[in-house]
């Protein structure tokens, strides 16, 4: 069954909201999936461990482990989701030489957009291993309407030649940052803010879907 990597090197570039809200999108349509936390700093498993409807997960850090433990994973469930470390490091090598699909998140800012030059870098090598697998898309995220850096991130990642920009753009929110705290997703609060992210979310995942199924 498919299996999603979240993955960027660069540290706040949102894939543990990403991939927690992944998981609870993929839920809601009673879907069987788990979740490997293959980051350092646990931000997915812990936020996890505080939802109301449970989501199963394994904080899985080893490169060997990962190897080991994801073909076994992939076999019980329908979806398998992958929080992957900030770092470009064996662990995140390991990942991409499994998944189906490597989702990348970059932020509006210089720094972030060399940091996914660097992450495509890593998912191409995996690609010529692997005849092209892992898919991969780029989109932005924690992006702030109105501004010039925006803008300027679009047109720079349209440029990664092979690797597609998802047309779908993540804005800064104040209720995804509140969500954590409040041991929930956007899909899971009422009101407009929340509704106004999940419309959000709710059509990047669809676009990920089908570059996954393309």
């Amino acid at each position: 069954m498919p299996t999603i990597a979240v993955v960027n090197q660069k540290g706040g570039a949102g894939k543990s909201t990403i991939a927690v809200h992944l998981a609870r999108w993929l839920q809601r349509q009673k879907k069987s999936l788990f979740l490997v936390d293959a980051d350092g700093q646990r931000t997915s498993s812990i936020w996890l461990e505080s939802l109301e409807n449970e989501i199963p997960f394994q904080v899985l850090q080893n490169p060997d482990e990962l190897l080991d433990q994801l073909p076994k994973l992939a076999k019980q469930y329908e979806w398998l989701l992958i929080d992957g470390p900030a770092t470009l490091s064996e662990t995140t090598r390991a990942l991409l030489l499994w998944a189906d699909l490597a989702l990348i998140p970059c932020q509006p800012a210089g720094v972030d957009l060399a940091s996914a030059s660097d992450t495509v870098h890593l998912v191409r090598q995996a690609q010529a291993i692997r005849n092209g697998l892992p898919k991969a898309v780029l989109f932005i995220n924690k992006a702030i309407k109105g501004t010039r850096l925006k803008d300027e991130a679009v047109a720079v990642l349209r440029q990664v030649e092979d690797i597609q920009l998802l047309d779908t753009i993540i804005h800064q929110r104040q209720i995804i940052t509140d969500a954590f705290g409040q041991g929930a997703t956007v899909f899971d609060l009422p009101g407009t803010p929340a509704g106004v992210a999940r419309r959000e979310l709710d059509s990047l995942f669809k676009q990920a879907m089908e570059v996954l199924r393309g």
